[in-house]
Parts: structure tokens; sequence; C-alpha cells
């Protein structure tokens, strides 16, 4: 391509005035908030349809497994978080409000109905019922074996072996056989009344109480105790477990459904909506275009400058604007 060099001295002058005007802040200000006034009034079904949001994140986040320095970065982060020297001087009640913790436990206590279910889903079932069985033998057998009266009474212990060993040749069974089949007789009232007990210890009135006395137990505890719970140099397993789980889950058809589903109800609702009012649910509106927003930018925008990034990719569609034929005879040079 045969060069002008008119047209080089006109590039170059644009260039020259793209540079100037970007320097200014006062012009990204205006172009960023300009771009932002006529955004604000666009609807999101005029830019994006449902089809293109749901392929993005179905790509983006089901398609695609997180990086094993993404996970890696999270186990830092999280160990970090737990051996923070703040945790030492920081108690749990100055980072968690206590009336919040007070509704919590007034709504948990107001669930009767879903804690009575709870309590009877658990006492019918057999692991549930195998350890009621396994507990009372133990604590028959311990009884008999390790009786506070039978140490401390002579005779008493002897006469207690007696008693068993009678018992046994009546029954033509050992003890132990015995208890067992009763208790698997009566599990089922045994059940019945573990339930029953344990609807009256854990009515709505006692169960407050008791979250509040845990509260009251806690709250003064330095953050660092959650180190007693949390075993951080087990962090870099338990975080690739917990990947592991979602890895899985983020394949599964039941996922791919749930998102999609979830995606299309949240358009169905906004399709409609201005980018303005989008974007205010997320706590972005003009205020914050202007200031903090536009402050990120314009850093940006002057190392696009300063680095010559900016001038280059100008240069090429300006070049490509003055040498095409269309504009070589506006300007009566020979094409």
């Amino acid at each position: 391509m045969q060069k002008h060099p008119m047209i080089e001295q006109l590039i170059d002058a644009h260039l020259n005035f793209l540079d100037q005007s970007f320097l200014d802040a006062h012009t990204v200000e205006t172009e960023f908030v300009n771009f932002y006034q006529w955004f604000r009034k666009q609807q999101l079904q005029q830019i994006w349809s449902f089809e293109q949001i749901n392929a993005l994140i179905q790509k983006q986040i089901l398609q695609t497994p997180a990086s094993g320095f993404l996970i890696e970065q999270i186990a830092e982060h999280i160990k970090f978080a737990l051996i923070h020297p703040a945790n030492d001087s920081t108690s749990i009640a100055d980072i968690i409000p206590v009336m919040t913790i007070d509704k919590i436990a007034q709504y948990v206590a107001s669930k009767s109905g879903h804690r009575q279910r709870l309590i009877k889903t658990m006492v019918n079932n057999p692991a549930f019922s195998a350890m009621i069985t396994q507990l009372i033998q133990h604590s028959i057998q311990d009884y008999l074996d390790n009786s506070v009266i039978a140490k401390s009474v002579p005779g008493v212990s002897r006469f207690m072996k007696m008693g068993k060993s009678v018992l046994e040749n009546v029954t033509d069974t050992n003890l132990d056989d015995a208890v067992a089949k009763y208790l698997q007789k009566n599990i089922l009232k045994l059940s019945q009344m573990s339930e029953t007990v344990l609807n009256q210890h854990f009515d709505d009135q006692k169960l407050y109480h008791f979250q509040a006395n845990l509260w009251h137990k806690i709250k003064a505890m330095p953050v660092s105790v959650l180190k007693n719970y949390i075993e951080v140099q087990d962090l870099p397993q338990t975080v690739a477990m917990g990947a592991e789980i979602w890895d899985f889950i983020r394949q599964s058809g039941y996922m791919k459904q749930q998102v999609h589903d979830g995606v299309y109800a949240w358009y169905a609702r906004n399709a409609e909506r201005p980018f303005d009012l989008l974007l205010r649910d997320l706590n972005i509106d003009e205020t914050l275009i202007q200031h903090e927003l536009q402050n990120l930018l314009n850093p940006i925008i002057q190392q696009l400058i300063q680095s010559g990034y900016l001038r280059n990719r100008a240069r090429a569609y300006l070049e490509s604007f003055y040498y095409q034929n269309s504009t070589l005879e506006i300007l009566k040079l020979p094409t």
C-alpha cells in the first residue's frame, strides 16, 4: 500500500487528538457517564436473550471445572482467615449481633411442628433403636459388674452374681440374651417413650433457653477458637474434597435443569426491566458510576495511552479508513 504524506499527517493528528483527549480525566468521566445514561435505559430483553444468558452460565459455570490454582487459593484464603492475629483479640460477640442470635433462637424454637417430625423420624430409625438397645444392655451389665453398693457392702457383690446365675438358670438363657429379647419385643414402646421424652425436653421454651444459654457461654470466646474445630493443616484436602463434590454436581442433569429453570424464571421477571433497576439490585447506581467505578477505569485508560496500546489500535482503524477508495476519492488522491 502506497503511503500518502497528507494521509499520514491526518492520521498522526487524529492520534494526537485522541491521546490529548483521553489524558484528561474529565473526558473519561464524561464518556463513561454518557454510556451509562444510554445503557441504563435499555431493557434486558433488548440487549440479551434468555438463551444467551443461559448458554453463558451453563458453559462457564457448569461445563468448566474449577482450576487447581483456584482451589489452592480458596484453601489459602480460608487458612489466612483462620490464623489471622486479629482472631485472638476479637470475640464472637464482636462479629455476630446478639439481636440476630435472639431472632434465630426464637425462630428455631417456634418450629415445633418441624421439630416433632424430626424427632419422630429419628426415634423410628433402626439405627436409633439399635443404639438404645445397646445402651440399655451396657448400662445393666455395667451396673451388675460395677455397682457402688456391690463394691461397698460386703457380700452384696456375691449375692448379685448369684441372683444373675439363678435368673439365667430359670430362664434357660444368659442375662444378656434375655435383656436383648425383651428390648426387641418392646422397642416400639421404648421408641415412643423416647419421642415423648425428647419432645418434653425440647419444647419451645426449653429449646429457646438452651440456645440463649449456649450463646452466653460462647459469646466471649475469641474467634480463634474456631481453630479447635477446623484442622488448618488439612484445608488443602478438605477444600479439594468440596471441589470434587461440586465437580460431580455441576455435571449432573439435575443441576443443569435447576440452573436452566432458575435463569428462565429470573429472566421472565426481569426481561422488561431497564438496566438501571437491574444494576440497582446490585447496589450499582449513578453515584457509584461517577465516582468509584470511574476512578477505577481512569488509571486503565491512562495506562492504555502511556503504553502505546491505544495509539497502535487506533492507527490500524484510521489507516483502514483513510486508505479505502471512497476516502481517497473524497481527498482527491490517487487510488
